[in-house]
């Protein structure tokens, strides 16, 4: 019960926090040189105050995910790690029991041409 509210708990501070970042307002890039415009009419408390309440839903995303983790029932985790377990068996399984690739069979060795080609061949030689 506990773990079903936390995870409720953890989307609605999700969204919350994900309005709260996009309602602000940027610090640096093009933005920035019409800065003047957020001290008129005491938008710079509304600044503050959405600065503390993004680091607030972000404090809360974290105590609440220790808290669901630590609520979580242990049966349930138990029979989560023995289903866990088998599905890693059985991919073991099957990349053992898999046909290997064949290997490539070398090219044959090429026979060495006779002197006078040699010769002929090599711009060293002229």
């Amino acid at each position: 019960m506990l773990y079903t509210i936390c995870i409720i708990a953890i989307l609605i501070a999700s969204i919350c926090l994900i309005l709260a970042v996009l309602v602000q307002s940027p610090k640096s890039g093009m933005a920035a040189n019409f800065g003047a415009s957020n001290q008129v009419m005491g938008v710079r408390e509304t600044a503050n105050f959405l600065e503390k309440f993004t680091w607030t839903m972000a404090i809360a995303i974290v105590v609440l995910s220790l808290v669901a983790t630590l609520s979580m029932d242990s049966g349930a985790v138990a029979t989560s790690n023995e289903s866990l377990s088998k599905d890693a068996n059985a991919v073991m399984e099957m990349t053992q029991e898999a046909p290997t690739m064949p290997q490539a069979v070398p090219a044959p060795a090429e026979t060495e041409p006779a002197a006078g080609e040699a010769a002929a061949e090599s711009p060293a030689a002229k």
